[in-house]
């Protein structure tokens, strides 16, 4: 029962210390980002990550991916709409002809056949759809239990969780269950990332907001990010 009152403890310290961190321009609100994610950082080590390793201790492999395909050939239905919605018609079809492979012959998507046919996933999403419009991406975000993001991909994960089929189910404890498990799944997925960024990094919070900075615009150009402007950089 110490445990809660510890984290409570942690996180008004962090969010005390946040506020002598400088802002810069890529980061306006460096100093609540700042404290917002040594938040995360003491809920994801002494709850998320726990439970994610016993997910995979737990988890038959095979049940696992079988789950992050079902949850991956959601996406990719996703990624076709973005797909149309940003005028690239190739990119769609491929993805709605992965959900269609996948669904009908792959056991609801349990199984990822199209993977195995060469079929690429797309990755499309409505926050790249929304720059693609000419949105402004507005300043970046930390969030605890949820992580980086933007003010415009935000927006996006907003909209994609709105119109997502798990939200039409009426069950709220069937509901909840299944975001539960989408949630602790990604996780696992990346349970050497931490070790990854305490060899690599001095400095973990300009690490993970550069790496997902770049990523973002480089899935935003389709792999093919334009220089960007020296005082951005």
């Amino acid at each position: 029962m110490k445990t809660i009152p510890r984290l409570l403890a942690a996180g008004a310290l962090a969010l005390l210390a946040g506020c002598a961190a400088t802002p810069s321009k890529v980061d306006p609100l460096e100093p609540m980002n700042r404290a917002l994610y040594k938040v995360h950082d003491v809920l994801d080590t002494n709850i998320v990550k726990p439970v994610a390793e016993g997910y995979v201790s737990v988890v038959p492999q095979f049940m696992r991916t079988g789950f992050a395909n079902v949850f991956n050939n959601i996406d990719d239905l996703f990624s076709a709409v973005n797909g149309l919605l940003q005028g690239k018609p190739d990119k769609a079809g491929n993805d709605l002809g992965r959900v269609l492979i996948n669904t009908f012959f792959g056991m609801g998507g349990l199984i990822d056949i199209a993977s195995d046919a060469g079929i690429e996933r797309g990755n499309e999403d409505f926050g790249q759809t929304f720059a693609v419009w000419g949105i402004p991406q507005g300043p970046y975000l930390f969030i605890p239990l949820f992580g980086p993001t933007t003010v415009r991909d935000g927006a996006g994960v907003i909209v994609r969780i709105a119109v997502g089929p798990v939200g039409y189910i009426h069950e709220v404890p069937l509901r909840n269950s299944i975001y539960g498990v989408g949630y602790v799944d990604l996780r696992s997925q990346v349970l050497e990332s931490g070790s990854i960024l305490d060899t690599a990094a001095l400095d973990r919070y300009i690490f993970i907001r550069n790496a997902y900075l770049q990523r973002r615009r480089y899935l935003i150009f389709d792999g093919k990010p334009p220089p960007e402007p020296e005082d951005e950089q």
